[in-house]
């Protein structure tokens, strides 16, 4: 799609490829809460109705690798070389930002970058993405049999994470409850959730869930062996009150550059030519994405080929919760997994 909603997709990079594998909370101070076992939480979570709310979070990553400057240049042309470098940032940068929720078709999320904002509005069939650094705004318009319009806010929030965390949860998975914590000023179960397998990058999963909405409030990732967390996304502040009807109505500031794009036509999860569906070899928090990128030459990419190192069968951009091994023939697999499990991945 359009350059400035591509930017919204490494965003998401750490949390997803952690559930394709399946603002900062205190114990002191929390109010008691119900003693609940994991699996009543779960059901907290997963019965939550909907709830207006506003609030602002904060992302912090912390994978091994060198910082990278907030709003680094993408290369021209944008396309798949962009969105390695917005991946890269994403994965090296911290980043905060807003949410606004309203009726269930009504969503704004505001990231903060170092030279400026990023918008994403959802009003019902109404979608805009909007870049200040680049004065840039894309609108798509969704068809009315469209049933899941609120997808694009959900990317970056810890509500989605911990939701697609928990969705895939499984036999693999084990559940268990620490001690409340509270976040945002809001008293929070904080369920942890371990791989009963050592062969993946991950310690645990830490979710804390609000114990009187069940709504989540952070989120955060240690890796294997570590203290400290690797990925971390909360709440900093959190107002339960349905945010102004006027925040969900956008018009683009004068002067900016509009991109209409058409709504998607092909049903979700169908793949297209420009951007083939990824096979996943491998379940639960082994599991494997293997992308077909040959028509791309990533290697070339010099912000990628200065972080990654050369391994057998091809580069590898290693971190402490997420590998990525780029082959020499030109397919890209990810996963919260060792490099010999990639390599083994990539030979099957």
């Amino acid at each position: 799609m359009a350059r400035t909603l591509t930017r919204w997709l490494p965003a998401a990079a750490v949390p997803l490829v952690i559930v394709g594998s399946v603002a900062l909370a205190s114990a002191a101070g929390a109010d008691d809460l119900p003693e609940r076992t994991p699996e009543d939480i779960l059901t907290l979570l997963a019965d939550r109705d909907h709830q207006p709310y506003s609030g602002e979070f904060e992302q912090t990553s912390d994978l091994g690798l060198p910082s990278l400057p907030g709003g680094v240049d993408l290369p021209a042309g944008a396309g798949d070389a962009a969105a390695v470098t917005a991946a890269l940032e994403a994965l090296t940068s911290d980043h905060n930002g807003r949410v606004f929720v309203g009726e269930e078709d009504q969503a704004r999320l505001q990231v903060f970058d170092s030279f400026g904002e990023r918008d994403l509005i959802v009003n019902g069939p109404e979608v805009w993405a909007y870049d200040s650094g680049e004065n840039a705004a894309t609108h798509v318009t969704l068809p009315d049999e469209a049933t899941s319009r609120t997808a694009p806010d959900q990317q970056l929030t810890p509500d989605a994470v911990a939701d697609r965390i928990v969705e895939a949860a499984g036999p693999t998975t084990e559940l268990s409850v620490r001690e409340d914590v509270e976040v945002a000023g809001r008293a929070a179960y904080d369920l942890v959730l371990t791989p009963r397998t050592d062969a993946t990058l991950v310690g645990e999963v830490a979710i804390a869930v609000d114990g009187e909405t069940g709504q989540p409030l952070q989120v955060t990732v240690t890796a294997q062996g570590e203290s400290t967390p690797a990925f971390q996304i909360g709440y900093t502040s959190l107002d339960l009150s349905a945010p102004d009807a006027d925040l969900f109505a956008f018009t683009p500031p004068a002067g900016a550059e509009v991109e209409e794009v058409a709504p998607p036509t092909a049903p979700q999860g169908v793949d297209t030519a420009d951007h083939p569906k990824p096979t996943v070899l491998g379940t639960g928090w082994e599991s494997v994405a293997v992308i077909d990128a040959s028509a791309t030459d990533l290697t070339s990419q010099p912000l990628l080929a200065q972080l990654t190192t050369a391994v057998d069968g091809g580069r590898l951009l290693g971190t402490e919760l997420v590998n990525v091994l780029i082959t020499d023939d030109g397919r890209v697999l990810v996963g919260a997994v060792p490099l010999e499990r990639l390599q083994a991945a990539a030979a099957e």
